[in-house]
């Protein structure tokens, strides 16, 4: 073994030299000692190929899969060399043994959807292309010789899903005007899901979720017949919030994360003034420092379902968002409770995401969303956004189920002395 380590120590010094002659009479006598070496065969075939000498690569990686064949590599090698020779047979067979060694092989992967495209199978390369973006890590973070093959597939998919959709959209023209008056949204919603149009979104609360409770992005403001007189006390809300913000106390930054915590998404807004916030309820308590400068608000909210968990919830505040700031995606702590956003000030060029779906905000017209579905908020104008926002119960939850959350809220709290609380 020691002669079999020195003679390939020798061929790696050959190689760098600049003498491949010498390094492959150190292979042969390596192979004289262990015809089968795996490291000797895969050295000689990866040489092989290198120097264009595809038909002995070919030869030399069959060498190696029939002695060993465990390892994705050795598929992969043989694949590449059968495809330099145009023997697609060969290359795909070489492709399913490089699969069955690791079925999420990046290169495996892209060899096979790169076969399934020059083959012309259209629907199958797609497919192949899917698994490779699946697969991919982001582009700065792949192998700079992979990343054209990434492109490809991207590329490839978008244009695919393209012509798909707009298959789709002619297929079922017909059957849509059929249906003429009828509310097809979320089955249009499904479709663009299907075809690529649209990211699928769940809810993915960070703290408690609640099962079978459906993940509605924004709720149908029918739903919330209590929120009339919200919107009807709109410029009461206004008033008493122009008067705070006159005063100029009891503002804070929205964020407040310690310097030891990661921050993620929120660095550049962590302790800024550019989103802060004026508390009504915090973590579930009235804060009676704000409390005498918003009566009309409090009134107004005690009609309003909002939650009871100790230490969490009900919240309520004035959040404002000033000019060229941007609220990344990220979601919300527990779908049990929705959130409620009543506009109050609102300039142009303002917006709001909550999955697939982007609203803007009008003046004293509220609406109700699941943040535990991905969300983000901007303010692209030269002036400053203000939103009333507050929890409520979700509306799907019974009256035996809130107390029971109530009460669960109260057992972790004397559990745990938690009074970190949740936040919007």
């Amino acid at each position: 073994m020691q002669q079999l380590t020195l003679l390939e120590e020798e061929a790696t010094r050959a190689l760098q030299s600049g003498r491949p002659d010498l390094a492959l009479k150190a292979w042969e006598k390596a192979l004289c000692i262990d015809s089968n070496n795996v490291r000797v065969l895969m050295a000689m075939g990866q040489h092989a190929f290198r120097t264009g000498e595809f038909l002995v690569a070919a030869k030399t990686m069959e060498r190696v899969v029939a002695v060993d064949g465990k390892d994705c590599q050795q598929w992969v090698n043989l694949a590449m060399a059968r495809q330099k020779m145009h023997d697609e047979l060969g290359e795909e067979e070489a492709i399913r043994g490089a699969l069955r060694a690791d079925p999420s092989d990046l290169l495996a992967l892209m060899l096979k959807a790169n076969l399934l495209q020059r083959q012309g199978k259209t629907h199958l390369a797609a497919k192949a292309h899917g698994a490779v973006i699946a697969n991919a890590p982001a582009m700065d973070r792949l192998l700079p010789s992979l990343r054209p093959a990434l492109q490809q597939a991207l590329a490839f998919r978008e244009k695919y899903d393209k012509e798909f959709g707009a298959f789709m959209d002619q297929y079922l023209d017909p059957v849509f005007r059929s249906f003429a008056g009828e509310d097809l949204g979320r089955f249009r919603d499904s479709l663009d899901i299907t075809i690529g149009r649209k990211r699928r979104y769940d809810s993915q609360p960070a703290v408690y979720y609640y099962p079978n409770l459906a993940p509605i992005e924004f709720f149908d403001r029918a739903d919330f017949p209590w929120l009339d007189a919200v919107e009807a006390a709109t410029d009461d809300i206004r008033t008493e919030f122009l008067s705070i913000l006159d005063a100029e106390q009891g503002f804070t930054p929205y964020l407040t994360y310690p310097d030891d915590v990661p921050h993620f998404q929120f660095a550049e807004l962590n302790n800024s003034p550019r989103w802060s916030a004026f508390h009504i309820y915090e973590n579930g308590e009235l804060v009676q420092a704000n409390a005498p400068k918003c009566p009309k608000t409090i009134a107004l909210l005690a009609g309003c379902p909002q939650p009871a968990q100790a230490g969490r919830t009900p919240t309520a505040m004035f959040s404002l968002l000033k000019p060229k700031t941007h609220i990344p995606p990220h979601t919300g702590v527990t779908n049990a409770r929705l959130v409620t956003h009543l506009p109050l000030i609102i300039p142009a060029d303002c917006g709001f995401r909550v999955g697939n779906h982007t609203q803007q905000w009008e003046t004293g017209k509220a609406w109700v969303f699941d943040d535990t579905i991905e969300h983000e908020a901007w303010n692209n104008s030269d002036k400053l956004r203000v939103v009333l926002i507050f929890d409520i119960w979700h509306p799907h939850l019974t009256p035996p189920e809130r107390a029971m959350i109530t009460a669960m809220a109260q057992a972790i709290t004397a559990f745990s002395a938690d009074d970190q609380g949740y936040g919007l």
